[in-house]
């Protein structure tokens, strides 16, 4: 067994599985402690390498496009110490690391394994139940349906909606952007009538707002990567609009019927929430502007 243990964490391969698991000094993001341990088969490996430097080098992992849920959810923007297929190593480690990315290697060339995209996902992706407090509110994923409940400090209209509830096979695909802590991220569930209608993350009832602590909202990265493990495989969408789940693109409905109704829907809640009082004539204004600037149906002939 080729292995290497730091304090940032630990690598041990055992000739078909790259098991990672974070070190628990508190130099450690607490993204990668609460993600936990990650078992890679070897078939998931695109390449890995080690980058030298003067005090301290890294033990990088490339894995094939597709076969990570976190990666896909994520795309390539969760900060760099976060990043659990990175691993900090002591300069006078440095040999250890080299040997070990050699017998990972080694063993890609003995196993032929491709470096082309993978046609389903090779890793689970984070354990279900999962549940995030944001900045915005908390977020939950159990496996079947998503749940946000509103923060006192939410927007009025997404708390005057209650708690949000969206079943797994409304979603078609989940957005993330993280917290930089100099500009606000969002985690948003795109559904199908969702999907050509973005109103700003503070006041979309479908997405979180993401502006409080760095720290704690990027763990929402681990509800993204979860319902995104349940959905369909990047691989077997088509081009264009979203279609339903196990439904041949021809048998949607029109589309420029379909965002019709979308919008007079979300025209019709609104209105709703004016009559009742919850709304003032100001924020129904600005909320109304809002989502008629946010409707973008595609352009004509475009494919559904």
């Amino acid at each position: 067994m080729a292995e290497i243990i730091q304090r940032d964490g630990t690598w041990a391969f055992d000739g078909s599985t790259i098991r990672i698991t974070p070190g628990l000094h508190r130099s450690v993001p607490l993204f990668r402690q609460t993600y936990g341990e990650i078992a890679v088969p070897l078939e998931a490996v695109s390449g890995v390498g080690y980058e030298p430097q003067r005090k301290r080098g890294r033990l990088r992992m490339r894995l094939r496009e597709g076969a990570d849920p976190l990666l896909q959810a994520t795309g390539g923007r969760l900060p760099e110490a976060a990043d659990p297929y990175r691993l900090i190593v002591d300069a006078d480690r440095g040999g250890v690391a080299e040997f070990v990315a050699e017998e990972i290697r080694h063993a890609l060339l003995l196993d032929q394994v491709p470096k082309e995209p993978t046609a389903a996902y090779l890793l689970p992706g984070p354990p279900v139940p999962v549940s995030v407090r944001s900045s915005d509110g908390t977020v939950s994923f159990d496996g079947t349906q998503v749940r946000i409940d509103w923060a006192d400090t939410s927007d009025r209209v997404k708390r005057a909606t209650g708690p949000r509830i969206i079943g797994l096979g409304d979603l078609v695909q989940v957005e993330w952007l993280p917290n930089s802590g100099y500009e606000d991220g969002f985690l948003r569930f795109v559904t199908r009538e969702t999907a050509f209608s973005k109103l700003p993350p503070e006041r979309d009832p479908y997405t979180l707002d993401l502006w409080g602590s760095v720290r704690r909202d990027l763990l929402t990265a681990l509800v993204a990567a979860a319902v995104t493990a349940r959905l369909p495989h990047p691989s077997t969408r088509t081009g264009g609009a979203p279609t339903d789940r196990g439904r041949p693109p021809a048998a949607v409905p029109a589309q420029a019927d379909h965002h019709h109704d979308v919008l007079l829907r979300r025209l019709r809640e609104l209105g709703e929430l004016h009559r009742d009082g919850v709304l003032t004539d100001e924020e129904f204004a600005r909320t109304k502007a809002a989502v008629l600037r946010g409707f973008q149906p595609p352009p004509c002939g475009a494919p559904s």
